[in-house]
C-alpha cells in the first residue's frame, strides 16, 4: 500500500516542478548556468520518453531501462553529419555518444533522488535500473585530445576560413565564416567550456596593454581574464568589425556569437561548427573531436610544452590544480623527448 504522502503526479508535473527549482538554484547562484540547463533539457527529455501523462509513482526500473535505451539511440541533432572521408557514411544521424548516455543517466539519478526527498515517488526506482553504462575509457578508440598535427590542420583550417572567397550558395546574411573560425580558434587554443563560449558577451573582450583579453565567467561565479594569442586576437577583430555585422538583427545586441537568425548562439550548434570547420581538413589529418575535446587538446598542448601548471589551471577556470590530472592526455613521443632533454645526464663539457 503507498503511503498517504506520496502524491500522484504525472510525470510532465514533477519534470516542470523540478525544473523550476534547477532555474531558482541557478538564479541564486547555488547552480552554474550550465549546469542547470543540461538538467532542465534533460528532465524535459525524461518526460518525453517516459509518456508526460504517466504518473510518476508507476514508474519502475523497468520503465526507466526502457526511457535509458530509448534515450542511446535518441538522434544527437548536435551532430547532423559526418565529416567527409571519416568512419560514417555522409548525411548519416549520429546516436548519443557514451559520455552522453552518462551524463543523462546523472540527470535521472539527482531528479529521482529529489523525487523520493519530496513525497512524488515512494521508492527511487533507479535503483531497481538494470542497465549499466559502459566505461567511458572502453568506448574510446582514440585520445580526446588532438595530436599536433591534427590540431594544426584544424586551426589552419579555421584560419583558411578568413579572408576566403565566400560561398557564393549563402546569402549575405548568412555567411558566417569568421564566426566560425573564431569558435574553432577560441576553443583550441584558450579551451573554455562550450557553455562559457556561447555565453559570451563582446563587452567581455577588452584590450589592456596593447593585448586583448578575454573575461570569462565560469563556474560558481568565478571569473578569468585571458590574453588571447595574436592570430586569435586578429581573427577576433576581423569577426567583430566585418562578420558579426552581417549577422546582427539587433536582437541580441550583446552576445558575442549570433546565429544567422541573429539569436545567440546555442551550445548544441558549436558541434556543428566543429565539423564544418573539420571537413575543410586534409583527410590524413582529420579526426573527429568535441567542444570539450578541444578543451583536453589545450590543456594537454600547454602542459606538454611545460608551461607552468598555474597558469594552465588559471586558463582552464578550475579552482584545484588535482583536476588538471583528467584533461592532461598522452602524446606520441613525449617520453622520448623528455629522457633525450633529461636535466640529470646533460653532456659532458669538453
Amino acid at each position: 500500500m503507498r503511503p498517504s504522502d506520496v502524491q500522484r503526479l504525472t510525470v510532465q508535473e514533477t519534470a516542470d516542478r523540478y525544473a523550476e527549482l534547477i532555474r531558482a538554484k541557478s538564479a541564486t547562484g547555488a547552480l552554474a548556468p550550465g549546469t542547470a540547463e543540461v538538467y532542465t533539457r534533460d528532465v524535459h527529455t525524461f518526460a518525453e520518453l517516459a509518456g508526460p501523462e504517466r504518473v510518476l509513482d508507476d514508474l519502475g526500473g523497468a520503465e526507466v531501462d526502457e526511457v535509458l535505451l530509448k534515450f542511446a539511440h535518441k538522434p544527437d541533432g548536435r551532430r547532423r553529419a559526418a565529416p567527409a572521408g571519416g568512419g560514417t557514411p555522409a548525411g548519416a544521424v549520429a546516436r548519443q555518444s557514451a559520455s552522453s548516455q552518462a551524463r543523462f543517466r546523472r540527470s535521472l539519478s539527482a531528479f529521482f533522488r529529489y523525487a523520493a526527498l519530496v513525497g512524488w515517488v515512494q521508492l527511487d526506482p533507479m535503483r531497481a535500473v538494470t542497465l549499466r553504462a559502459k566505461e567511458r575509457g572502453g568506448l574510446r578508440a582514440r585520445r580526446r585530445a588532438l595530436t599536433v598535427e591534427q590540431a594544426d590542420g584544424l586551426m589552419g583550417a579555421a584560419r583558411g576560413l578568413v579572408g576566403g572567397p565566400a560561398d557564393p550558395a549563402r546569402r549575405v546574411d548568412q555567411r558566417t565564416e569568421l564566426r566560425d573560425a573564431l569558435i574553432v580558434l577560441l576553443l583550441a587554443a584558450v579551451g573554455p567550456r562550450v557553455s562559457e563560449l556561447t555565453r559570451a558577451d563582446v563587452e567581455d573582450f577588452f584590450v589592456n596593454g596593447g593585448l586583448r583579453y578575454w573575461r570569462i565567467f565560469g563556474k560558481g561565479g568565478r571569473t578569468r581574464d585571458v590574453p588571447l594569442p595574436r592570430p586569435v586576437a586578429d581573427v577576433l577583430e576581423a569577426y567583430l568589425a566585418e562578420g558579426r555585422r552581417l549577422l546582427d538583427r539587433g536582437r541580441e545586441p550583446e552576445a558575442l556569437l549570433l546565429s544567422w537568425r541573429g539569436h545567440r548562439l546555442a551550445r548544441g550548434d558549436v558541434q556543428g561548427v566543429i565539423d564544418r570547420v573539420l571537413a575543410r581538413v586534409d583527410p590524413e589529418h582529420r579526426r573527429s573531436v568535441t567542444p570539450h575535446g578541444l578543451r583536453h587538446t589545450t590543456a594537454t598542448h600547454l602542459l606538454a610544452a611545460a608551461t607552468d601548471m598555474d597558469a594552465v589551471r588559471r586558463v582552464l577556470g578550475h579552482s584545484d590544480l588535482s583536476t588538471l590530472g583528467r584533461y592532461r592526455d598522452e602524446l606520441p613521443g613525449e617520453l622520448e623527448a623528455a629522457m633525450r632533454v633529461h636535466p640529470l645526464l646533460r653532456p659532458e663539457k669538453g
